[in-house]
């Protein structure tokens, strides 16, 4: 099956990074530090309405934001594990 008329592509490239990252779950960042400033702000971007979603750091998917109830709503990322994350390396 190929695609539904009107889907939209976009192809992604270029040069790798000059530096090791650190990705979980759908975060990026150099450091576990990072990754866990983001998480905090995802968190705290969720107790926002939509108007002021729509402007944050992340952003508002339409009609998954704060106000779509518990059907639609927003996914909330997990718990940290109880561990240092730490980059992969690139060698």
């Amino acid at each position: 099956m190929g695609a539904q008329p009107d889907t939209r592509f976009m192809l992604l490239g270029g040069e790798p990074f000059g530096e090791d990252l650190l990705m979980w779950w759908n975060f990026v960042g150099r450091t576990h530090e990072e990754v866990e400033k983001a998480r905090l702000e995802w968190e705290a971007e969720g107790l926002l309405d939509d108007d002021a979603a729509a402007t944050s750091r992340f952003g508002l998917v339409q009609g998954h934001g704060p106000d779509a109830g518990p059907e639609a709503g927003r996914i909330p990322a997990p718990p940290l594990p109880g561990v240092k994350l730490r980059p992969r390396t690139r060698g």
